[in-house]
């Protein structure tokens, strides 16, 4: 199984890195903005994407400049990210939407979902993660292992590590 599920990630890995590298390139530019400013990256993870939220904030290499989100704070020189499942998450949607009537920029992290409204609408630059079922299909043919956040946090780094060579370059 776990053979299985290793290559069906790296699959996921590879179908991002290749496909959503200007949408990427997108929101790091985005985002490195409010870091060249006086502004910081606020994010929001819904449900198991706290997981992004707390590699940011946490993890061993902590994104420059980034907090988690608290709306009252945000002022014109910030950014925000906001991570969730699935591009349909009514809460995601509902801070998006409230954010860009609000005039500030967002960077989105999901999986296209067909739906009425999806986060990519309301946000400035959207990376999709692809990831719609789960990855091992069991004798019966029913599906499980579902690494939302695994997949969300590579596409966390790809943002990253493009935010910090965008302020290398700028320095």
């Amino acid at each position: 199984m776990l053979k299985i599920f290793s290559t069906q990630i790296s699959g996921y890995f590879k179908r991002i890195a290749e496909q959503e590298e200007m949408n990427i390139e997108d929101g790091a530019r985005i985002l490195a903005q409010a870091l060249v400013g006086d502004g910081r990256i606020h994010i929001y993870g819904s449900r198991e994407m706290q997981a992004v939220v707390a590699e940011a904030l946490y993890g061993a290499e902590p994104l420059q400049g980034a907090q988690e989100l608290c709306v009252d704070e945000i002022t014109y020189a910030d950014r925000v990210m906001i991570v969730s499942r699935f591009s349909t998450d009514e809460e995601a949607i509902s801070l998006a939407k409230r954010l860009q009537e609000e005039g500030h920029a967002i960077v989105g992290i999901s999986a296209v979902q067909e739906g009425t409204e999806s986060l990519e609408q309301y946000v400035d630059a959207h990376i999709d993660t692809k990831l719609l079922k789960a990855l091992i299909p069991d004798d019966e043919g029913v599906r499980y292992g579902f690494p939302s956040s695994i997949i969300a946090l590579f596409a966390y780094y790809g943002l990253a590590f493009t935010v910090k060579e965008i302020l290398s370059e700028y320095e």
